[in-house]
């Protein structure tokens, strides 16, 4: 496959879970002191490696020491994504040709 026909590939894809998982263990958390600490059931923070759970992100990335965008840079872009709607313009050739 030549560089013309290449799939793109976003600039950053999300942590891996045991990168999560691992960089929490660094810093001294695990995933259930991390929920028992914020006041959640025991498993409620693990829901944030599986899908996206916007307070379950901001809690584990501020354990870790980086924004949530940093961890899931996918979903945020998804999430901040806002389309936009572009309207064709009429070519020049349309009007002329409608005129003659």
């Amino acid at each position: 496959m030549d560089a013309s026909n290449a799939p793109k590939k976003s600039a950053q894809a999300d942590w891996h879970r045991a990168d999560i998982v691992a960089a929490l263990h660094k810093k001294g958390w695990s995933l259930r002191k991390l929920s028992v600490q914020s006041g959640l059931a025991e498993r409620t923070i693990n829901s944030a490696l599986d899908r996206p759970y916007p307070k379950a992100e901001s809690i584990i990335a501020a354990a870790i020491g980086v924004a949530p965008e940093e961890i899931w840079p996918l979903r945020y872009e998804r999430r901040n994504f806002t389309p936009v709607l572009t309207l064709p313009t009429k070519s020049l050739c349309t009007l002329q040709c409608a005129v003659a």
